[in-house]
C-alpha cells in the first residue's frame, strides 16, 4: 500500500511539472512566433484616434534630463526609431536577432560605463544582454506602450481610452541574481537640445555582466566541437545528449544512497536509526538525486529560449516537490517516533494524559503535513508570474470559478477548522469510548478532516470532524472512564426484594470487576398488570469491564431467582377460570 501511494505521489509530481511547463511553453511559443516578425514600420508610428492628449506641461515632464549621453558610442543615427518603449525593444531584439549587435547597442544607455568602452566592447555587451533575455525573460509586448509618452489606455464599458499619467520609466522584465531580482527597465531620457526618446536604463545596463555570468553559456558549451553543436529539435545535439546522460548519472546515485542508507540504518543498535531506513531511505535518495540532476543541469548544461523556461520551471517543481515530500515523510516520521517512544497504552481508560498527548500528535501531524503542502505549492506557482495574480483576480471578480472553488473548498476547511477546535478543546481524543448514532466503539485515529473509530464488532466508521462539532454524541471517557450500568429483571409481585437485593450484594462483592466506588444498588423501579421491573446497579473501571460485569450479574441473578423456591418468583401470567354463570372459580398460573 505505501508503495501504492509512493508511486501515485510521483505520477502526480510528473504530471504537475508536465501541465505547467506546457502552459509556460504555450505561452513562450506565443512570445517566440511575436518576436519573430520584425516591426512594422506601422506598428511603430501608428497614430490611434483614441489617444487624449495630455496637458504640455505633463507631457514635458515624463522624461529624465541628462547632461551626457553615450559618449563612448556617440548618439543614435536618426533611421533608428526610439521614439516609444516598445519601439525601442524591438529595434534592440530584431537587431541582436539579425546579429547586427552593432547597431543594437544604440538602444542601451551607457552612462555608467567608463569612457574607454569601445563600440566593439557595447557590442558584446549587446549580445550578452539578448542571450539573457532570450533564455530568462518574458516580454510582455501586449503591456509594453507603443506611446511616446509611455502611457497604456485603458478600455472602459464605452468602448473609449482611459489615458493615465505619462511615464518615464517601465519594467519589461525580471532576472533572479543570488536572492535578489534585477529589474530591466526603459526609460525616457532627454539630452540638450534632442527630442526625448526611449533607452534601455543605465542600471539594466551595467547589471549586464552579472546576469550573464549566472544565466550565459557554460564553460562546457564554449568546449564544444563545432560537430557537437548540430542542432536536434533546435537544440545541439551535445545538450540533449549530456542531459540523458546526467538523468541516468541522477537514477543510479538515488539507488546507491538508497542502499547505503538502508544498509547503515538496518545495521545500527538504535532503535530511531534502524527505523528512519523504512521511512526517510526512499525521500532521501530521491531528493538528493534530483538535487544533483538540477545543480549539474545548471552549472554545465545552459538551455535558452520558450524551451529553458519548460526544462527550469518542470525541474523546479520537480525539486520543490521532492523536498516537500522528504519534509513531510520526515514529520511523520518524528510523530510516529514520539508517538511510539512518549504515548502509553491508550487502551487503557485510565491513562487520559497518554490519549490527551496522542490526540495532539494526530491532529499536529496533519496540520504541519497541510503547511508543508501549502508552501511546496506556494513556491511552485510563485515560479510562474502569469499566476501570480491568480489569487487578486479571483477574489476580485466574484465570478463563477470563485463560486465553485468556494463552494467545493467548503466542506474540506471545516473539517480542517473542526480538526483544529477538537485540538484545543478535546471533545473526543485518541482512545476514548464513544456512541456515535447507536454505534459503541473506541476513536481509533483522528485525520486531518475525518476521525475513524473502530465498533466494538471491528467495524470501522469515518465520521467527519465538522459532524463531531456540529452534532450530539457520547463520550464515555470524556472526564472518568468509571461507568454505572444497570440490569433490569422482570419478577413476580410475590419476590422478596431484600432476599434479591442481599444476593445482589454478594455478588457484586465477590467479582473481580466491580470498582468498588459505587455500592451495589436494587430497587424496584416499575410495575405492570403482571410483573414488577426490578433494576439492579453496577459500575467497573471502564465501559468495557461494565459490561461484562452486569452480563456475568445478570446471568447470576436469573439463575438465583429459578432457584429461589424452584422458580415459584419467576415472571409468570395468570388466568381466571370463569364458570357457566359467569363466577369466578379459582386461578391458574402459567409459567
Amino acid at each position: 500500500m505505501h508503495l501504492k501511494t509512493t508511486r501515485l505521489t510521483y505520477i502526480f509530481i510528473v504530471l504537475g511539472a508536465f501541465f505547467l511547463g506546457q502552459i509556460t511553453w504555450s505561452q513562450e511559443q506565443k512570445e517566440e512566433q511575436k518576436d519573430d516578425q520584425p516591426p512594422k514600420k506601422e506598428s511603430l508610428f501608428e497614430d490611434d484616434a483614441n489617444y487624449q492628449s495630455n496637458p504640455i506641461g505633463d507631457f514635458n515632464e515624463a522624461y529624465y534630463i541628462v547632461d551626457r549621453l553615450n559618449e563612448q558610442i556617440g548618439l543614435s543615427p536618426s533611421e533608428y526609431n526610439l521614439q516609444t518603449p516598445q519601439a525601442t525593444l524591438e529595434h534592440f531584439i530584431v537587431s541582436c536577432r539579425n546579429k547586427e549587435f552593432d547597431k543594437a547597442i544604440y538602444a542601451l544607455n551607457f552612462n555608467l560605463f567608463p569612457k574607454s568602452l569601445t563600440k566593439e566592447d557595447a557590442a558584446i555587451l549587446a549580445e550578452k544582454l539578448y542571450f539573457v533575455i532570450n533564455q530568462r525573460v518574458n516580454i510582455d509586448w501586449d503591456n509594453l506602450s507603443d506611446r511616446p509618452d509611455g502611457q497604456i489606455d485603458i478600455s472602459t464599458t464605452t468602448n473609449s481610452a482611459v489615458a493615465g499619467a505619462p511615464r518615464r520609466s517601465l519594467v519589461f522584465g525580471e532576472v533572479d541574481y543570488k536572492g535578489r531580482d534585477i529589474v530591466l527597465r526603459l526609460q525616457r531620457v532627454r539630452y540638450k537640445n534632442y527630442g526625448a526618446f526611449w533607452l534601455i536604463s543605465a542600471n539594466t545596463t551595467d547589471n549586464i555582466e552579472n546576469m550573464y555570468a549566472q544565466y550565459g553559456p557554460r564553460e562546457l558549451d564554449l568546449m564544444m566541437p563545432n560537430w557537437a553543436r548540430v542542432q536536434f529539435l533546435n537544440v545541439p545535439v551535445w545538450k540533449v545528449v549530456g542531459t540523458i546522460l546526467l538523468i541516468v548519472i541522477a537514477y543510479f546515485l538515488a539507488r546507491f544512497i538508497y542502499f547505503l542508507v538502508c544498509k547503515i540504518c538496518k545495521n545500527s543498535k538504535r532503535y530511531w536509526i534502524k527505523s528512519i531506513s523504512d521511512k526517510l531511505a526512499k525521500p532521501v535518495a530521491i531528493t538528493i538525486a534530483v538535487l544533483f540532476f538540477y545543480i549539474t543541469l545548471n552549472k554545465l548544461i545552459s538551455f535558452s529560449g520558450a524551451l529553458a523556461t519548460v526544462i527550469y520551471t518542470s525541474l523546479l517543481i520537480v525539486v520543490v516537490g521532492s523536498i516537500t515530500w522528504f519534509i513531510m515523510q520526515f514529520i511523520d516520521y518524528l510523530m510516529l517516533y514520539v508517538a511510539d517512544r512518549k504515548v502509553g497504552d491508550v487502551s487503557e481508560e485510565e491513562n487520559e494524559e497518554s490519549r490527551k498527548l496522542l490526540t495532539y500528535i494526530s491532529v499536529a501531524r496533519r496540520l504541519i503535513t497541510f503547511l508543508v503542502i501549502i508552501i511546496g505549492g506556494y513556491i511552485i506557482l510563485s515560479q510562474f508570474r502569469s499566476l501570480e495574480k491568480l489569487g487578486i483576480s479571483l477574489l476580485a471578480s466574484a465570478g463563477v470559478a470563485t463560486v465553485i472553488i468556494g463552494v467545493a473548498a467548503q466542506s474540506t476547511l471545516g473539517n480542517i477548522i473542526a480538526g483544529l477546535q477538537i485540538a484545543f478543546t478535546k471533545p473526543v481524543r485518541v482512545g476514548d469510548t464513544v456512541i456515535i448514532e447507536d454505534d459503541w466503539g473506541y476513536v481509533e485515529d483522528i485525520k486531518f478532516t475525518f476521525m475513524v473509530v473502530r465498533t466494538w464488532d471491528l467495524r470501522r466508521l469515518v465520521v467527519p470532524l465538522k459532524y463531531v462539532i456540529s452534532n450530539t454524541f457520547e463520550n464515555w471517557s470524556m472526564t472518568s472512564s468509571h461507568q454505572i450500568r444497570p440490569i433490569y429483571l422482570q419478577a413476580d409481585y410475590r419476590t422478596d426484594v431484600s432476599k434479591l437485593r442481599s444476593k445482589f450484594k454478594e455478588l457484586l462483592e465477590d467479582h473481580e470487576d466491580w470498582d468498588q466506588d459505587h455500592p451495589p444498588v436494587v430497587q424496584v423501579t416499575d410495575m405492570s398488570d403482571k410483573t414488577i421491573t426490578i433494576r439492579a446497579l453496577c459500575s467497573a473501571k471502564d465501559a468495557s469491564s461494565t459490561w461484562d460485569l452486569h452480563c456475568s450479574l445478570r446471568e447470576d441473578l436469573v439463575r438465583y431467582i429459578c432457584d429461589l423456591e424452584d422458580g415459584v418468583y419467576l415472571a409468570k401470567s395468570r388466568v381466571e377460570n370463569v364458570g357457566n354463570s359467569g363466577e369466578v372459580t379459582g386461578e391458574e398460573s402459567i409459567n
